[in-house]
């Protein structure tokens, strides 16, 4: 496959990196594989500081600097490397780890890049196929407006039970939110994973760049993304983050995995459905809230949140238009507030995991899952003792009802 005709033509790849020595010939040998061969590296191998003087961390420290050698050694000058590990070099400030690793990788591209060009958010772990830039290219120019693309993903099986039955539960609480959100036509309707997210040179300076963070930098980035514009969900080539009990960041899915392996899984919830009717109501609300007070199913929440319940007032000063004012209403609940009140309500409830998940499916997909073998599995869920394999097809199926819905979006919903 060729490079696409069309505005966007060279790729930037953003790749922090931080004990990842292990990693370096799969890293090497995906971005070697592509048919896109436009691409510049930059490569951010990091940690604190202050991990020199800690005798705990002092081996990380040093594979670091044999990431560095190695590093040199297999992409030369092809590679634009910033040097955030060596003595004295190291992170100093209090939002240090991965998220400013991001963004001070995609603040030297802005700085040098030129704004029709593209760039691609990895890690260490992630596998990609060879037609996978070529293939965020295509869709980019399909869609030039855009303010980037939120990549499908799919963590593999490993082998190894403990660390596959923690990956596939992990899973199976992000596809639920994510069906759910498309049920209910969330204008945030996007997964966050910092490996497969790509974006134009131009949204990053229009947005801002982005902001530094410990961790979840990947969640508030989409977010602001989504408010400036439209967003991509759907691209034909996906991305394989690695599945791996991992403490580089301090959450998200290695964190989740270790956490979730431990038997905790409070922080990643299987959320019910009817949470997001109670969201779905309050955005049917929006237009006649632009008239004046009414009650919404949020109102307790609003009221801990914000310290009131009418947030309205504020937003009608600023809306001369109904359109206006409800676009302001679902920048106001936004992805943040959505994901807050579904933790909050969640708590009350104390249904288990896998009966929310058995209803929700059966309120999604009301024409029925059209599998017995599978119906079957979700009757006798278990999380702790169902096999591997009934839980992988039970991720499978929910993977292949959200890359369909995806598939037919392609953007978010629009802000109604």
């Amino acid at each position: 496959m060729s490079d696409p005709a069309g505005k966007y033509r060279k790729i930037w790849v953003a790749l922090p990196l931080m004990d990842e020595l292990e990693n370096l010939t799969l890293i090497h040998d995906c971005l070697l594989g592509q048919k896109c061969v436009d691409f510049r590296l930059v490569v951010c191998v990091n940690q604190p500081e202050a991990w020199w003087q800690d005798v705990s961390k002092k081996g990380v420290c040093e594979r670091n600097q044999e990431t560095i050698g190695s590093l040199k050694a297999l992409f030369g000058d092809e590679m634009i490397l910033l040097d955030r590990s060596s003595p004295g070099k190291g992170w100093l400030h209090r939002s240090q780890g991965v998220g400013r690793a991001r963004k001070v990788i995609m603040d030297s591209i802005r700085d040098l890049a030129r704004e029709e060009d593209v760039i691609i958010s990895l890690d260490g772990d992630t596998q990609y196929g060879p037609e996978y830039f070529s293939s965020i290219l295509a869709n980019l120019n399909r869609f030039p407006g855009a303010m980037g693309i939120s990549v499908p993903y799919y963590h593999r099986v490993t082998g190894n039970g403990l660390i596959d039955r923690a990956m596939l539960r992990y899973e199976i609480y992000m596809r639920n939110y994510a069906l759910n959100l498309w049920n209910i036509r969330c204008p945030y309707s996007f997964t966050a994973l910092g490996s497969a997210i790509a974006l134009p040179v131009r949204a990053y300076q229009k947005i801002g760049g982005m902001s530094p963070r410990k961790s979840g930098e990947d969640f508030y980035f989409l977010q602001k993304m989504r408010k400036a514009g439209d967003l991509i969900v759907w691209n034909p080539e996906r991305v394989f983050p690695g599945t791996r009990f991992s403490d580089r960041v301090f959450f998200g899915t290695g964190p989740a995995l270790i956490k979730g392996s431990r038997g905790d899984w409070s922080s990643y919830p299987v959320y019910h459905h009817m949470l997001f009717q109670n969201i779905r109501a309050t955005y049917d609300l929006f237009p006649e809230l632009f008239g004046g007070c009414r009650t919404t199913p949020m109102d307790d929440f609003f009221r801990d949140v914000f310290g009131t319940a009418d947030i309205w007032q504020a937003l009608r000063r600023n809306s001369r238009e109904s359109r206006r004012f409800v676009r302001a209403c679902h920048e106001k609940v936004d992805a943040l507030r959505i994901l807050q009140y579904l933790k909050t309500e969640q708590k009350k409830l104390n249904i288990p995991g896998e009966q929310c998940l058995r209803e929700n499916l059966t309120h999604l997909f009301p024409g029925g899952i059209r599998d017995a073998l599978l119906e079957e599995d979700l009757n006798r869920l278990n999380f702790k003792t169902t096999s591997i394999e009934i839980l992988n097809r039970i991720r499978d199926f929910m993977m292949e009802q959200e890359w369909n819905i995806q598939q037919k979006s392609v953007y978010t919903p629009a802000h109604e």
